[in-house]
């Protein structure tokens, strides 16, 4: 939980109507656009003037989430969103802890606000531009930390169907449909205080999952094709060059989940998926591990990445033949059984 002396500060703060600006890490998935709304209706609710602002395009599969049009995306709408960070009195980073997360220009604005910071997230290692932080790895989620956060503010009565809506996104799509191991008995408390509210929690989960593009399961099934397997280190991988993603019609958001099928296969403890992106002129890549192997550490050490125990992302700026070949000459130093 948050520090009982930073909540009480944080109560101050939000005692008058405040202009607050919340922010999630470039790419944002369910987890950073969930929360980030989510807080949004709560603080609208309160009398703020919040606006959310996402680093670059998010998937196509959240735009049902409600207030999904009032989002600025920085990278399209930059004099606006520019604007509404200096004019923020607050700020609220969500599910990340490095202003490095939110790419390079929208980093440098960050960097230059004269403004109060609030961070909650639960990736490893913040760092300390956040004047109240709220970091903890044991959560599987951020949606589940704001949450929290509201209830240490008194106002869990506050939340209503829509903020829950927003937040119980985060939390499946985080928790893998909650089979991850961060999912725990308060995770399943705070679902249940969720469908208590009215959240459609079936319905949801088919927005998310069964709204598909053609498209989508294409490329899917390419990367499936692509997939390898190396049973001796109890590892698979697999891969979607930049021409393969174009030829297929690529949109953001649809290689979300691929590298989970790496490691659904019997036997198999470590899994990577690589995504080449030309336009960035880098290789981003994917890791899932069961039971003990730690891909955060993995990542960090030869990916210039990091994440969670069980899943974090990388990247490199070589070939992308030769990041795989780099990847494979890599599972000769490690232990996979941890």
């Amino acid at each position: 939980m948050m520090k009982k002396e930073d909540i009480e500060a944080i109560k101050m703060l939000l005692a008058s109507p405040k202009k607050i600006a919340i922010t999630m890490h470039r790419n944002p998935d369910g987890d950073a656009m969930g929360s980030a709304l989510g807080l949004y209706h709560f603080l609208t609710q309160k009398g703020h003037q919040a606006t959310v602002i996402a680093p670059n395009e998010f998937p196509e599969f959240l735009h049902w989430l409600p207030a999904t049009n009032s989002v600025l995306v920085f990278e399209r709408e930059n004099d606006k969103a520019v604007k509404a960070f200096e004019k923020a009195d607050i700020v609220f980073t969500l599910d990340f802890n490095t202003l490095s997360r939110t790419g390079d220009q929208l980093q440098k604005v960050l960097e230059k606000l004269d403004t109060t910071y609030i961070m909650i997230d639960h990736h490893q290692k913040p760092d300390d531009y956040a004047k109240y932080t709220f970091s903890d790895t044991q959560y599987g989620s951020t949606c589940e930390m704001i949450y929290h956060f509201i209830t240490q503010l008194g106002e869990r009565e506050s939340i209503n169907k829509t903020m829950a809506t927003c937040l119980y996104t985060g939390i499946v799509t985080d928790s893998g449909s909650f089979r991850y191991p961060s999912t725990t008995g308060t995770t399943h408390r705070v679902v249940a205080d969720f469908i208590d509210l009215g959240i459609d929690n079936s319905k949801i989960h088919s927005l998310l999952f069964d709204n598909n593009s053609q498209n989508r399961i294409q490329i899917l099934a390419s990367a499936l094709h692509n997939m390898k397997v190396l049973p001796e280190h109890k590892t698979s991988y697999s891969y979607l060059s930049q021409e393969e993603l174009t030829t297929l019609g690529h949109t953001k958001g649809d290689t979300e989940g691929v590298v989970n099928y790496g490691l659904s296969m019997k036997g198999i403890m470590f899994t990577a998926f690589f995504t080449e992106n030309k336009d960035e002129g880098i290789i981003k890549i994917s890791f899932r591990s069961k039971e003990g192997f730690d891909v955060n550490q993995y990542a960090r050490t030869y990916f210039s990445g990091g994440g969670h125990i069980n899943a974090a992302g990388g990247k490199s700026e070589e070939s992308l033949e030769a990041t795989i070949q780099k990847f494979i000459a890599t599972l000769a130093n490690i232990n996979i059984d941890g």
